[in-house]
């Protein structure tokens, strides 16, 4: 559930609701969030001044200037924020996604002969452009300079495509970071059921590993599956985030992991807190910043927890 601001006279204005008004929304008391009086306000307040300052109206700006005194986070929150869950038909999903570490080249070798590409100027016009199989199998970017670094695999490009952002080490032992920098339009396509109704993979084994190396062991039969998600990820170089800190999101600041979110923003207000209680074998209760985005996450019951960078 999002927290959206409370009307408070000559402090803050009320931004309005932070979902779709075609949803259903339903205020609820402090007391029925799950965790909520020992949870770690000050890190999820550390996370929300990153990217406050950018969020549009006045109401915004006012509630960020408070957070930047440092108040106490647990009470600034309860004061100024008050919770609100969306009802919706559908249950709700949450899964993690990372920043990747890839090994790679500037240039091409018998290694590394697979291109990451920049963004084309047939993209940044908007609108749908080539699949991706009209990319990658008829090469239609080859020569025109926009290769941003090579790897060994297409399936390392097809993974970095889906988390959004990564890095690639350099064989000099150098790193250079990739962001998100524009897609062909087209919705994303899991592969994942697809290779459940052909039988290579119990709906149980899907994740992103077995599906990594099944591709990889079968090349052929594994390229077509990944041609069946239309959707391609263009990058570009991202040269001045320190090493130490999270890849750029959505409002083009670092991301914190454990602390980010990525939302669907026609329902979620990027940059707005949002209360996650997540139970199974490995509980995750904490209050979450709605800070970026993607093409794979339709709907408000739907988002993806930022849990760091690299393999772990």
């Amino acid at each position: 559930m999002s927290l959206r601001p409370l009307l408070l006279p000559a402090i803050v204005a009320a931004v309005g609701w932070p979902f779709n008004e075609a949803d259903t929304c339903q205020t609820m008391p402090f007391a029925a969030l799950k965790g909520w009086k020992d949870a770690d306000h000050a890190a999820a307040l550390e996370a929300f001044k990153v990217t406050c300052g950018d969020m549009s109206g006045e109401e915004w700006k006012s509630l960020c200037a408070v957070a930047q005194q440092n108040p106490n986070a647990r009470v600034y929150f309860k004061t100024f924020f008050q919770p609100v869950m969306t009802k919706t038909t559908e249950p709700a999903l949450f899964t993690g996604y990372y920043e990747p570490e890839l090994d790679g080249s500037l240039t091409r070798t018998g290694r590394f002969r697979y291109p990451i590409y920049g963004v084309p100027k047939e993209v940044r016009a908007g609108g749908l452009w080539k699949t991706r199989r009209d990319i990658e199998e008829n090469q239609v970017l080859k020569g025109r300079g926009l290769e941003l670094a090579w790897v060994e695999n297409p399936a390392d490009i097809f993974f970095l495509q889906i988390q959004g952002s990564g890095r690639v080490r350099l064989q000099d032992g150098t790193t250079i970071r990739l962001g998100f920098g524009g897609s062909n339009g087209h919705r994303y396509q899991a592969i994942g059921p697809h290779l459940v109704e052909l039988g290579v993979l119990q709906e149980h084994e899907v994740s992103a590993n077995r599906i990594k190396q099944w591709v990889l062991d079968n090349p052929e039969q594994g390229q077509e599956i990944v041609w069946e998600n239309p959707a391609y990820v263009f990058f570009r170089r991202v040269d001045d985030v320190p090493s130490d800190k999270g890849p750029l999101g959505a409002m083009n600041r670092s991301l914190t992991a454990l602390r980010t979110l990525a939302v669907d923003p026609r329902y979620v207000t990027l940059g707005s807190p949002v209360w996650l209680e997540h139970g199974g074998s490995i509980p995750l209760t904490r209050l979450m910043i709605a800070q970026a985005t993607g093409c794979a996450i339709p709907g408000p019951p739907r988002a993806y927890v930022l849990f760091g960078a690299g393999p772990q």
